[in-house]
């Protein structure tokens, strides 16, 4: 068993409430088992701005599957709850990457752990730094670390 960190985004149907469905349907995965969540926050949309805020979270995991098959699992959740791909940064009912698995540095066409844009993303590493700050990035320092210096403007967590 590897611990994995998954993020979670929504901004259609209810975003807190697919959230919230995604993590239980994370959890219920075959050779996975949920260790911890973050809170919910809500952000501003990044890249194209015409559309409503985004419910974000993270969650950390055990996973028995191996990182590529842990993705895939993922991708088929996004799909069961709706998740159609019309272009980049577009709406989305349920948005789910895999972000780092301890001990695995990979880059390939599929997978590329750690996720090569998640220290830059204030939507990821406040959710990641409140769950669990000792988490390293690579060589790029801890989640706590990562986190004090991105501008957490457009981010707030939710009660």
């Amino acid at each position: 068993m590897k611990r994995a960190v998954i993020a979670l985004g929504s901004n259609l149907d209810d975003p807190v409430a697919q959230v919230e469905a995604a993590l239980a349907a994370i959890a219920a995965l075959p050779g996975v088992r949920l260790t911890r969540r973050s809170s919910c926050y809500r952000t501003a949309p990044v890249g194209y701005a015409d559309q409503p805020d985004f419910i974000n979270a993270v969650c950390e995991v055990e996973s028995a599957l191996a990182p590529a098959e842990l993705l895939a699992a993922l991708l088929r959740l996004e799909q069961d709850f709706g998740r159609v791909r019309t272009f980049r940064n577009a709406p989305r009912v349920l948005d789910l990457d895999l972000l780092l698995v301890e001990g695995v540095s990979q880059h390939d066409e599929f997978l590329t752990l750690p996720h090569p844009r998640m220290h830059e993303r204030a939507f990821v590493m406040l959710p990641l730094a409140e769950m669990a700050p000792e988490w390293r990035i690579g060589e790029l320092g801890t989640a706590a670390e990562l986190a004090a210096n991105l501008d957490a403007g457009g981010v707030s967590r939710l009660a």
